[in-house]
């Protein structure tokens, strides 16, 4: 175990000397963080800016790999030099706030999240453009802000330690690999040694998954675990409230399985002490739960049995923008009744010609049949009873009785059917059960059984990987 103490004011003392005056050739820039508030409904959405933060440490990501191509995310923001009109940075991302607005809730009643932006420092004044995509799908800009990164009101003070920086796994310069942090809530400072080994856990299972196996030398993984008062995170649905460091909790948006924090603050000034370009949370509870929002972070519950499927799920939304292909399970997420083109690259409205047509080996069914019904009538027996659980407050024990039974039976069913084995189109995808369609009959993406990412998956998966790795 390698621990790096960091956000120390004596250490950080030459780092914030350099990153304050424009980095030298050559140097890594630093990294530059605006803190904004994200507010409105389901019909309607303003911007308004909070803080811009110098955070600690240089910037991680590659100057060659500066402009995001992928073509991934709800929104997509550039940072363009105010001299040239030149493209500095982009991404493309996911936000809470993207999340609760397809909730019954949105419809109703305004909301605000703090969300943030992070890219290298430029050297002169900029334009930060925010866009979101429309109806088609095409990003249409939605605020837009002048930055100058010499203003005196950025804010460089370095944040409070987390603790000290644990180093899972180096593979080279930062600026080179995919940064990965795993970061603990509600861990107490007893519970260190627990957080380090479910961080080691749940990474090396991680990297036994295809393609995160073949590219484990493009990744580096470091953890953070800033010590909680008392163990443990909020549960609302069981009058369980805690201030954990993070901020996190179950029951967000009314789900009781879903893990958020709306503590955006807290979670980038702590993230900020070490180099991540993606970020997991470990929560540390047994009840089943997780979350992953596209570059913004994913979650699982760290005890949970099948923490292990949960928390590379998650991740796959996290890191490549991945949709859940499950459809039948209660969702906080409220649809309507048309069925547009996803933007997301392993679900489609096309069952004739899905996005994924290359993938497809010549004599497949478009669309692919498969054994829906028995899988169906199969799902909504196991809902009710995990309904009839929850409402009587039983042990997490029985539920993983049920999840078991599930997943053998599943296992079964979608593992010898005819075209198993098969890329197609395969109907019910994107928590609809008509009009989407998922790439194989199984997935990571699909049901809690022992199978691989899908073929779309891990195309996916591979493009944002060379986004940021060498």
């Amino acid at each position: 175990m390698q621990l790096r103490p960091t956000c120390n004011l004596l250490a950080l003392a030459p780092v914030l000397a350099t990153v304050l005056a424009a980095a030298p050739p050559g140097a890594a820039p630093a990294t530059l963080r605006v803190d904004y508030y994200h507010t409105g409904t389901a019909a309607a959405e303003t911007f308004s800016p909070d803080r811009t933060v110098l955070e600690p440490l240089p910037w991680p990501g590659s100057p060659a790999r500066a402009l995001d191509t992928t073509n991934l995310g709800k929104y997509f923001f550039e940072v363009v030099d105010r001299a040239t009109n030149k493209v500095l940075y982009s991404r493309g991302f996911n936000s809470v706030y993207g999340e609760w607005e397809t909730t019954p809730e949105a419809r109703s009643l305004p909301r605000t999240f703090s969300e943030s932006l992070r890219f290298p420092r430029p050297a002169a004044p900029v334009q930060v453009i925010l866009k979101k995509r429309d109806a088609a799908n095409a990003f249409r800009e939605v605020w837009s802000f002048t930055l100058d990164p010499a203003d005196p009101s950025v804010d460089s003070a370095p944040p409070p330690s987390p603790g000290p920086v644990i180093t899972l796994q180096e593979q080279g310069d930062p600026a080179g690999k995919v940064d990965f942090l795993i970061m603990g809530d509600g861990y107490t400072a007893q519970e260190r040694p627990k957080f380090e080994q479910d961080a080691r856990r749940l990474m090396e299972l991680l990297f036994a998954k295809s393609p995160f196996k073949e590219h484990r030398q493009d990744f580096n993984v470091r953890a953070l675990c800033p010590p909680a008062a008392r163990s443990g995170i909020s549960r609302p649905s069981r009058n369980a409230h805690a201030r954990s460091p993070l901020g996190t909790s179950y029951d967000a948006f009314g789900s009781e399985r879903y893990i958020l924090t709306f503590e955006n603050r807290a979670l980038r000034d702590a993230a900020s002490c070490a180099p991540y370009e993606f970020l997991e949370i470990l929560v540390n509870a047994e009840t089943y739960g997780g979350a992953g929002i596209f570059g913004q972070y994913s979650t699982v519950a760290a005890s949970n049995l099948y923490a292990p499927y949960v928390f590379v799920h998650e991740f796959g939304h996290h890191f490549a923008g991945l949709a859940d292909e499950y459809y039948t399970s209660e969702v906080a997420y409220a649809s309507g009744p048309e069925r547009p083109e996803p933007w997301e690259p392993n679900v489609t409205a096309s069952g004739a010609e899905p996005k994924w047509r290359a993938l497809v080996a010549r004599g497949t069914p478009l669309p692919t049949p498969w054994n829906r019904v028995p899988f169906e009538e199969a799902s909504a027996k196991t809902q009710a009873r995990r309904r009839a659980l929850r409402a009587a407050n039983r042990p997490e024990a029985e539920l993983n009785v049920v999840f078991e039974e599930e997943k053998t039976f599943e296992s079964h069913l979608l593992g010898t059917d005819a075209h198993a084995a098969e890329v197609g189109a395969f109907e019910g995808a994107n928590y609809e059960a008509k009009g989407y369609f998922r790439a194989q009959e199984d997935c990571v993406m699909f049901t809690r059984d022992e199978v691989p990412f899908c073929a779309a998956c891990r195309a996916a998966i591979e493009k944002v990987i060379r986004l940021y790795a060498d």
